[in-house]
């Protein structure tokens, strides 16, 4: 079977990489995206912690739709920045990478922890329609899809862990540190391990343990 091309007639590629068909990730459009990112989280990264002011400059154009009172300790590393939305108050620690070439969104009050790692990006299993291919001016380009990602409100995700393009983890979920999310995790819910997987619900038993200090 030859190497799959690009659906015809098409959209632009940065609106085919929107709806989740192949696109053609070197196009000069998303180039520049990538580029503007790129720079943007430089900058954000390089700047002192105590520059609030023009930290939140920076998120400002990289991450412009954003929840009032999100704290983004860095380094970042966005592809495009456009296409994350952020709900308020929600906290990421260090070392954060949401590659967004489709949108993600996450939720107000969520926690995550060093190392979280947002990948939305597919690229196909046969190799024939994966690898590098040569366009007749000699440059190289190759094809990708991408599968959105959704977090919902009142998250915490331990550190290092990784959500695979295309999961929806529901409202209260706790995701266990290391853990690999490649499927749906449902509400109010604790998941571990790789792949994730459900180990039981979070009840309001869950707050017991804790009445010792309160006294």
């Amino acid at each position: 079977m030859a190497p799959v091309e690009l659906r015809q007639p098409r959209l632009s590629e940065h609106e085919e990489m929107l709806a989740g068909k192949l696109y053609d990730a070197s196009d000069p459009e998303l180039d520049g995206l990538r580029n503007r990112a790129g720079d943007l989280c430089t900058r954000f990264n390089n700047l002192p912690r105590g520059d609030q002011q023009e930290r939140e400059q920076v998120l400002d154009e990289l991450v412009p739709r954003r929840g009032p009172e999100v704290s983004i300790m860095g380094p970042i590393f966005f592809d495009y920045g456009i296409h994350t939305s952020i709900g308020a108050r929600t906290f990421i620690n260090f070392n954060f990478t949401a590659l967004d070439c489709v949108p993600i969104s996450i939720g107000d009050d969520v926690l995550m922890g060093p190392n979280v790692s947002l990948l939305p990006p597919m690229h196909p299993l046969r190799w024939q329609d994966r690898n590098s291919r040569h366009r007749p001016d000699g440059s190289l380009y190759d094809y990708e899809y991408a599968k959105p990602i959704s977090i919902g409100s009142n998250c915490w995700l331990g550190g290092n862990v990784t959500v695979i393009g295309g999961v929806t983890i529901g409202e209260g979920c706790v995701i266990g540190a290391g853990a690999v999310v490649t499927r749906d995790i449902p509400a109010h819910t604790v998941a571990v391990g790789n792949p994730a997987r459900v180990i039981r619900e979070i009840t309001d038993q869950d707050a017991a343990c804790f009445q010792k200090y309160a006294l």
